[in-house]
């Protein structure tokens, strides 16, 4: 397939309406070209297990593959990343929590989470499965509300994990910013359970621990203004 001599500086969601999937791991290609040949080899071993573990995934209209690359892309170009176990961690951020027991190899019973942040830990080192971990969502409470719960986590997780912010920031973006890609029903639930975690992003990320440049977090600012204004016109707005 061809693309565009401009595929490196287009949109993340035009390549995606645009190009599909192919697009995307164009780009992504385009960027690891960046890293020395060790840290592409491991890139690309992190993207094929994402692939591989998300493979019947869906995003509403697309690949479920979609989202991790332009996570991990945004990491890269948008956030100036250049840890490859951040990007990795990127990558995979959804793995264990969706897939723990076909990750893990093993059936599904017991602790599935342990065993698969385990095989993380042994395929591409404890520090990956550590900010995995971090991005993880625990097992919910059936008796308290699964949102508050959600926001609950990524508050007290993100707390510990300065680098696990940014990966989580970027999911949220691709997320949040990207809730006017979503349809049906989808749209409300999303803006609803996501537009209180804007102002916990924006504390996160303005503290001097979170490994970012001022541009970079300045740019992170303005994408989350841009979510909140996209919630409110879902929310406050909706006709």
């Amino acid at each position: 397939m061809e693309f565009p001599a401009h595929l490196a500086t287009m949109p993340m969601h035009a390549i995606t309406e645009i190009h599909g999937e192919p697009g995307l791991l164009a780009r992504f290609r385009l960027e690891i070209e960046a890293f020395d040949e060790a840290a592409r080899l491991r890139l690309t071993e992190a993207l094929d297990l994402a692939a591989d573990l998300h493979r019947d995934d869906r995003r509403v209209r697309e690949p479920y593959l979609n989202h991790l690359l332009r996570v991990a892309i945004r990491l890269m170009h948008h956030y100036q990343v250049r840890d490859v176990d951040v990007i990795v961690a990127g990558l995979l951020h959804d793995a264990v929590e969706d897939h723990p027991a076909e990750l893990a190899g093993v059936p599904l019973d017991g602790d599935m989470t342990t065993a698969a942040l385990a095989t993380l830990a042994d395929r591409f080192g404890p520090r990956v499965a550590r900010l995995v971990a971090a991005v993880t969502n625990p097992a919910y409470d059936p008796g308290r509300d699964r949102d508050t719960q959600y926001r609950e986590h990524v508050a007290a997780s993100l707390d510990r994990e300065p680098w696990a912010r940014v990966i989580k920031v970027s999911d949220f973006t691709d997320n949040g910013v990207g809730v006017i890609h979503t349809v049906g029903p989808k749209v409300a639930r999303s803006a609803a359970k996501y537009r209180p975690l804007v102002p916990v992003f924006r504390e996160l990320v303005a503290r001097p621990d979170t490994p970012l440049s001022a541009p970079v977090k300045q740019h992170i600012f303005a994408q989350l203004d841009l979510a909140e204004e996209r919630f409110s016109a879902i929310l406050d707005h909706p006709n």
